[in-house]
């Protein structure tokens, strides 16, 4: 009789199943290229999220029209973002095989559960919301339906999937909040006694503040970003061109990471070794500026390599990146029709 092994042994009828993926959803705005600040701060949690959890990864367009695009002559902008956005995404190392990743707007399942969520929504609640307040004081033009109603199209983007975890920083707390209100109102009144909409818990991650090429946070309509697939040549000219300490203006003079624009980006990309280099050359006179930002420039070219070579291949091949999109909104689509079923059902809508 062959040996039979036991990775490969039939399991006995009642053992025990491995226990399911907690499932997770995040989106982004396409509102331009993804600079390094995107990266460490969401896209590098995705890319380790993927092998742990379900991961529904979308591109919120409809969420871009709230703030961009009013007035814009050229109609084609959102459509370039959105397939540039799933190019940095794929080159970052977002694996189309283990996360769902699709568009928004080709999911009308989502703009559906946002109107029958708005039915039991209290329009105060999303008055409070901090963001809408003082983007709007800023701005009176954002004084849209749309723009109010942000945070409950959010609220619906996580509700259909049922997702367990949402990933944000600590400035996004209060939009996971208000889901969990509207997924609390909604099960109160219409499934008091089988809740159906879970209430997603926030998953805080750890978003390091970067800084752009000026010290300020880093961002393409400042100007100061570094993109993620900026070219080699490009990252050497930002980054040899920051400005450093602003009383170090000789050479001679010794200067102070603590007020150097460079700095927080060598506490994040160099080493300790490489710190106490750069501590002890600034603040002794030792070293010049372009001697502190050589290794900086290297370590950032270094972690751009693979992200372009990733991104040659989808670049060479557009009909693979909008397939990709098409089997991740199928995917998607079976989970929230789903969701609507029972949402429908609850209200009386199931006819």
């Amino acid at each position: 009789m062959p040996d039979i092994s036991a990775a490969s042994a039939p399991q006995p009828p009642n053992s025990p199943q491995p226990p399911a993926r907690q499932r997770v959803l995040s989106g982004m705005r396409p509102t331009g290229a993804l600079h390094l600040g995107h990266y460490h701060g969401a896209l590098k949690n995705w890319v380790q999220l993927q092998s742990t959890h379900d991961c529904f990864f979308f591109v919120a367009d409809w969420h871009a029209l709230t703030t961009h695009g009013q007035g814009k002559q050229d109609r084609g902008w959102i459509e370039r973002n959105v397939y540039d956005m799933v190019v940095d995404w794929l080159a970052a190392g977002i694996d189309p095989e283990q996360a769902t990743l699709f568009i928004q707007s080709r999911m009308p399942e989502h703009a559906e559960l946002f109107t029958l969520l708005a039915m039991s929504t209290p329009t105060s609640w999303l008055e409070r919301i901090p963001s809408y307040k003082d983007q709007v004081e800023r701005n009176r033009e954002l004084a849209t339906y749309g723009f109010l109603g942000y945070p409950l199209l959010q609220a619906a983007d996580i509700l259909i999937y049922k997702a367990a975890c949402v990933p944000v920083g600590e400035d996004q707390s209060a939009h996971v909040e208000v889901t969990r209100e509207v997924a609390r109102r909604f099960n109160r009144l219409y499934a008091p006694d089988q809740p159906i909409l879970p209430e997603p818990l926030e998953m805080l991650t750890a978003t390091p503040r970067l800084p752009g090429l000026d010290g300020q946070k880093m961002s393409k309509s400042a100007g100061n970003a570094i993109a993620m697939r900026d070219a080699p040549g490009v990252v050497d000219e930002k980054v040899r061109t920051m400005p450093t300490d602003p009383q170090r203006v000789r050479l001679g003079d010794p200067g102070d990471p603590e007020r150097c624009p460079v700095w927080p980006l060598h506490e994040l990309y160099s080493d300790e070794s490489t710190q106490s280099w750069v501590q002890q050359g600034c603040q002794s006179a030792s070293m010049g500026c372009l001697d502190c930002k050589r290794p900086l420039i290297e370590a950032i070219q270094k972690e751009q390599k693979p992200w372009h070579e990733r991104a040659e291949s989808y670049l060479a091949n557009p009909k693979q990146v909008h397939w990709i999109v098409e089997v991740g909104a199928e995917r998607a689509r079976a989970v929230a029709r789903k969701t609507l079923r029972e949402v429908r059902a609850a209200m009386g809508l199931a006819y």
